[in-house]
């Protein structure tokens, strides 16, 4: 049909490979040319056609409905150009704003150094292999490469703690000249300190006049107009009286002028160096909450150590050994079982401080009896424990 335009529209029903029937428009090209700018009414046919299912002005105003088996439908509409340019927009913003990486760990940064060497030493060998060679040499390192590595860790911890502070500090000046710029539009406060504008030698003879133009009742707008034609009027030495007195004026308005700048100029220096010293402040803070931060750190990573070496020794102990004895506090506390330990703790601390000196000493010799068997028994064991040494 080369005088008609026909369009199909063809909907799956949920998800099946099924097509419904087509629902048809039809319009004349003849009848309904296609002007540029009209949309859609351009598209109306003049007189209604039988071929049409579905008039091209009724779907301006109304859905779209097939007929027959035809589920409703509704077409969710995508832009992909709008789509692409938000991508492009927050990929520009990425790039722009770069994300600070965490620092490395120490084993991170040794195995990045030695992984080319050993995939020389073992070209045939998978990420997982190498990666498990890595793990065997790093427990074997010596103690002085694992404590250069570590040193190298702690300076990247360092450069990125005053890399984020710089980026902060830079982010807030940014702000805060934003701030200054919006307040500076929204509100243009004169400075009181700043010179005024001398007036020129025509305005100092309208000043003179205007109290005897007032006196006559004469308005602003007629004062300025007889000021002016008289001025007009005047002569060379009629006006030189006023161009001299405008001439001291300015004189004396520079020179004000170059005092004002220079002391604005010195304010905006004295800032300038406040800003600065305060930036090393927050540097040197930001520096010390690093270090207290790291030994922290340390503090915890020793007495971690030190429990792990204390419960190695522990499974070390020679089973034969006599076991230290307890104190009189821990015999007095055994004789109240069933009780949960912090509830106990409370309540033997609370009866032992009740108890008087008699009752304190029953439990205090029984805690010297249990030592001296224990020294005893040590003294045994020590002398047994030399013996097949000899």
């Amino acid at each position: 049909m080369d005088d008609e335009v026909r369009v199909i529209f063809s909907w799956n029903l949920e998800g099946k490979n099924q097509l419904g029937k087509e629902a048809q428009i039809v319009v004349d090209a003849n009848q309904a040319p296609v002007k540029k700018g009209k949309g859609r009414k351009a598209l109306k046919p003049k007189n209604s056609s039988n071929e049409a299912n579905i008039i091209a002005g009724n779907a301006a105003s109304s859905p779209l409905v097939p007929s027959g088996d035809i589920l409703k439908h509704q077409e969710t509409i995508s832009f992909p150009l709008v789509q692409s340019l938000r991508e492009k927009e927050n990929e520009k913003k990425k790039k722009a704003n770069p994300e600070n990486k965490k620092p490395s760990t120490a084993y991170i940064l040794w195995c990045k150094d030695q992984w080319n060497e050993v995939k020389k030493e073992n070209p045939e060998a998978d990420f997982k292999e190498i990666s498990n060679i890595l793990g065997a040499k790093w427990k074997t390192l010596k103690k002085r490469e694992n404590e250069a590595m570590k040193l190298f860790e702690e300076e990247q911890k360092q450069k990125t703690a005053m890399e984020l502070l710089e980026q902060y500090l830079q982010f807030k000046q940014e702000v805060d000249k934003e701030n200054m710029d919006k307040e500076n539009k929204k509100k243009k406060e004169k400075d009181p300190l700043k010179p005024k504008q001398p007036l020129s030698a025509f305005f100092l003879y309208s000043k003179e006049r205007r109290a005897t133009l007032l006196e006559e009742n004469k308005n602003v707008l007629e004062i300025a107009k007889i000021a002016g034609e008289e001025w007009k009027n005047l002569t060379e030495k009629q006006r030189k009286p006023y161009e001299k007195i405008a001439k001291k004026q300015k004189e004396e308005y520079l020179q004000e002028m170059e005092v004002y700048k220079q002391k604005k100029a010195e304010e905006a220096a004295s800032r300038q160096q406040e800003e600065e010293e305060l930036m090393k402040i927050q540097k040197l803070e930001a520096m010390q909450l690093l270090k207290r931060k790291e030994k922290t750190d340390n503090i915890l990573k020793k007495t971690k150590e030190q429990c792990q070496k204390k419960k190695k020794e522990e499974q070390n102990v020679d089973p034969n050994k006599p076991k230290r004895p307890a104190s009189s506090y821990i015999l007095f506390r055994q004789e109240r079982p069933g009780i949960n330990n912090s509830t106990l703790s409370a309540l033997i601390s609370v009866k032992w401080k009740e108890l008087n000196e008699a009752d304190k000493k029953i439990w205090n010799d029984k805690a010297a009896e249990a030592m001296e068997a224990y020294k005893k028994e040590l003294e045994e064991y020590n002398k047994s424990a030399v013996a097949p040494s000899q």
